[in-house]
């Protein structure tokens, strides 16, 4: 409480790192603009240097992505690049914005974890926008690291399949329904079986596996959500 109560009034300390080297996780700090990305999350099965790259953007890519995407997220954009709490969107840019995370509110309103237990889309838009956001964006990286040819086919699956299996599968989790309830009802992250419907908002998702009207994961392009 002390050391934290005595950095008021002074500048930030933009060399601060908020999470221990053995911290399986990744943060962005608005008033800091920078990322924080521990030693833990940079290894198997988010990152390998010996996977192929469609598994390493899918995972750890689209961890980056996520973390970048905070800082335009509903909160996040609230900050400028020096990390001062200020508001520099230009009117159309913010309509467009509130339009998308309106969207994406209702979309996750619309899941249900449990019988009679929907998710809370207001409570979790930010951690939404940048799973939608940073899946897009590693998505794109992905295809632009081969400059315009087309991923290889590996054991019979596409680069892009390979990228979305990679994406889901860094979701892996088990949880039992008191965890559930507790998860949904104060914390700002879907559970993980719900981040990974993020897929349902990218168009390059449905020519992967072939997913048509009528299939679960199948979401009509107008109620895909695009928020960047």
């Amino acid at each position: 409480y002390r050391y934290q109560t005595g950095k008021l009034g002074k500048a930030p300390d933009r060399t601060e790192w908020w999470m221990t080297p053995q911290t399986v996780n990744a943060v962005n700090l608005p008033l800091q603009n920078a990322l924080n990305f521990p030693a833990a999350i940079l290894q198997a099965p988010y990152f390998d240097a010996k996977y192929d790259a469609a598994a390493n953007y899918g995972a750890i890519g689209a961890v980056i992505g996520h973390e970048i995407s905070h800082s335009f997220d509903n909160l996040g954009a609230d900050f400028d690049s020096t990390g001062k709490y200020r508001n520099w969107w230009t009117p159309a840019d913010l309509k467009r914005f509130e339009q998308a995370g309106s969207a994406l509110v209702a979309q996750y309103d619309g899941y249900e974890a449990l019988p009679g237990l929907k998710l809370k889309g207001r409570q979790e838009l930010g951690e939404n926008i940048a799973d939608t956001a940073g899946l897009t964006a590693a998505y794109e990286a992905y295809r632009a690291s081969y400059g315009g040819k087309e991923p290889p086919v590996i054991d019979g699956m596409t680069g892009d399949q390979r990228f979305f299996l990679a994406f889901a599968q860094s979701w892996r989790t088990k949880m039992r329904d008191k965890a559930l309830r507790a998860r949904i009802a104060t914390d700002v992250h879907a559970p993980a079986m719900f981040r990974v419907l993020t897929v349902r908002n990218l168009d390059a998702w449905y020519p992967a596996y072939k997913v048509q009207p009528g299939d679960k994961l199948y979401l009509a392009p107008a109620d895909r959500v695009h928020v960047w």
